[in-house]
C-alpha cells in the first residue's frame, strides 16, 4: 500500500478526487462534517440539479464510472425562453447531438461515496469537521461532533474539499502572502419546485433548461428524473422587486402572477416552498496560491467558488481531478512538482471560468429576450458551420470542449469585437449572412491570427 491521504470534505469533488487517488493505490481516509448523507435521504440540503457538461463527464470517465452516471442524467438541448406574455423560444446550446445533463447532486455524491468505499483503501469518516491545519506542521485538526473528541492527524498529503468555506482555507488565508478575494452579488437564489402533472408526466418540455428572463431577476428550471423540475428564482435582496420585498402572501403571488404568469398554475406548493425553503447568497471566492507546502492542496470550491450560471461549478471541480490526475502521472507521482504545475496553470483558469459565470448571468436574465442578442447567436452558429476550424461559439468552447477556460475567455472578448463590427452593418437582420459579413470574419481571423 502507498501512502495515506486525508481528504477533508465528502461533497462531489473530494469523493470524486477519493476515486483516483484509490486507482492509483493510496490509503485514503475521507473527513466530512455532515452525516452520512446516503443514511439520511433527501438531497443532503443542497440543490438538487446539476447541469453535467463535457468536463464533468472526461472526469467521470476517467474515473471509470461515467456510464453509470449517465443512466439516470437528463439531456437538455437547448433553453426554452419564456416570455411575460408565456410565448416560448427555443435556443439550441450547440449541434443537433450536444446537450447538457441535469443530474442529481445527491444521488450523484451517493454515487461517488459508494464507489469510492468499494475501494478497501479507502475510508469515510462522517461527522468530523475540520477545525483548521497547523501551517508549520501541516498537520490537520477535526473534531467529532458525537463525542466532541478532538483530534490531530498527519498524513503525506492534505486535499481540502471542504467547499466555499473551507476551514483549511481559513487558516491558510493567515499565513504570509496568500491572496483572497471574495465578492457577493447583490442577488440571492430561492429553490422552489415545478412537480409532475396528475398523469405522472412532465408539466413542460423535459429536454430543456427553462428561463424566464426578466432583467434584472429571473426564473429558470430544470428537470428531474420523478418528472419534477426544480425552479430557482436569482432576484436581488433588496430593492423594488426584490427578496426584501415578498412577505406576505398576496405580494408573493403578485409578483409571481406579474412577472412568471405561466409557471404559477404548475406550481400548486409555490406559496409553501417560497416561505419554508431558504434565501441563499452566491459568492466568488478566488485566492492564490492554492497548496502549503506542497503538501496541502485546494481543489473545487475551496479554492475557487464560482456563481452557477455557466454551469460549471461541479465540472470545474471534476475538471480539477482530470488536470491534476493528469500531472501525477506526468511526473511519475512526485506529488510536490504535480501540486507546484497544478498551481501554476489551474488558477488562471479558474479565474477566468468564475469571470465567464458572471457574465453569463447578465446574458441568461437579460440578453436571451434581445432580438440583437438572438441575431449574434444565429450568425455565431452559421459561421462555426461555415468555418467549423476556425470559429467556436464560446459557449460550445466552455461546455462542449476541453479548451483551457482562459483561453476560452480570451477567445471570447476577441469574438465580441467581431460582433460588434458585424452587428453595426446596415440593415443586418436581412444581410446577416452576407458576403460583408464573410469579409469581415476573415480579415478579423486574419488579424487574430
Amino acid at each position: 500500500m502507498k501512502d495515506k491521504i486525508i481528504i477533508s470534505g465528502a461533497g462531489l469533488v473530494g469523493s470524486l478526487w477519493a476515486v483516483f487517488l484509490a486507482k492509483r493505490g493510496y490509503q485514503v481516509e475521507v473527513y466530512e462534517r455532515r452525516p452520512d448523507m446516503r443514511k439520511l435521504g433527501g438531497d443532503g440540503g443542497r440543490s438538487i440539479n446539476l447541469a453535467m457538461s463535457t468536463r464533468g463527464w472526461k472526469a467521470l470517465e476517467k474515473a471509470g464510472i461515467k456510464d453509470e452516471v449517465m443512466e439516470t442524467a437528463l439531456a437538455m438541448k437547448g433553453r426554452m425562453m419564456h416570455s411575460t406574455t408565456g410565448e416560448l423560444t427555443f435556443q439550441a446550446y450547440g449541434k443537433e447531438n450536444q446537450a447538457i445533463y441535469s443530474v442529481s447532486r445527491a444521488g450523484l455524491n451517493r454515487k461517488l461515496m459508494d464507489i469510492a468505499e468499494s475501494h478497501e483503501n479507502v475510508n469515510f469518516h462522517f461527522d468530523m469537521p475540520c477545525t483548521g491545519v497547523n501551517t508549520r506542521s501541516a498537520a490537520i485538526h477535526f473534531k467529532n461532533n458525537i463525542s466532541e473528541e478532538k483530534s490531530t492527524l498527519n498524513a503525506s498529503f492534505i486535499f481540502a474539499t471542504d467547499g466555499a468555506f473551507s476551514a483549511i482555507r481559513s487558516s491558510l488565508q493567515k499565513t504570509p502572502r496568500f491572496n483572497f478575494s471574495q465578492y457577493y452579488l447583490p442577488h440571492g437564489y430561492k429553490e422552489l419546485t415545478i412537480p409532475a402533472t396528475v398523469s405522472g408526466d412532465f408539466a413542460m418540455d423535459a429536454e430543456s433548461l427553462h428561463i424566464w428572463p426578466r432583467g434584472e431577476f429571473m426564473l429558470i428550471a430544470l428537470p428531474n428524473p420523478d418528472k419534477s423540475f426544480t425552479c430557482t428564482l436569482f432576484l436581488p435582496f433588496e430593492g423594488k422587486s426584490s427578496f426584501e420585498n415578498l412577505n406576505t402572501d398576496e405580494e408573493i403571488m403578485h409578483f409571481f402572477n406579474s412577472y412568471f404568469n405561466d409557471a404559477v398554475p404548475l406550481m400548486p406548493t409555490l406559496l409553501e416552498d417560497f416561505k419554508n425553503n431558504p434565501t441563499s447568497s452566491l459568492v466568488t471566492i478566488k485566492c492564490n496560491p492554492w497548496h502549503l507546502q506542497h503538501k496541502i492542496l485546494m481543489l473545487g470550491d475551496a479554492s475557487h467558488a464560482i456563481v452557477p450560471f455557466y454551469g460549471q461549478g461541479m465540472n470545474s471541480g471534476f475538471e480539477d481531478c482530470t488536470v491534476l490526475d493528469e500531472l501525477a502521472t506526468k511526473h511519475k507521482e512526485n506529488w510536490s512538482k504535480a501540486i507546484e504545475e497544478f498551481n501554476q496553470t489551474r488558477i488562471e483558469n479558474a479565474d477566468a471560468i468564475s469571470d465567464l459565470a458572471i457574465r453569463n448571468f447578465t446574458e441568461m436574465r437579460d440578453l436571451v429576450g434581445d432580438p440583437m442578442f438572438l441575431l449574434r447567436k444565429k450568425i455565431a452558429a452559421w459561421l462555426h458551420e461555415k468555418y467549423p476550424n476556425d470559429f467556436l461559439p464560446l459557449y460550445s468552447m466552455v461546455t462542449f470542449s476541453n479548451i483551457p477556460y482562459a483561453d476560452a475567455l480570451k477567445e471570447g472578448k476577441a469574438q465580441d469585437e467581431l460582433f460588434e463590427q458585424i452587428l453595426s452593418i446596415f440593415d443586418v437582420q436581412k444581410r446577416w449572412n452576407s458576403e460583408e459579413v464573410i469579409r469581415i470574419f476573415e480579415k478579423w481571423l486574419k488579424e487574430k491570427n
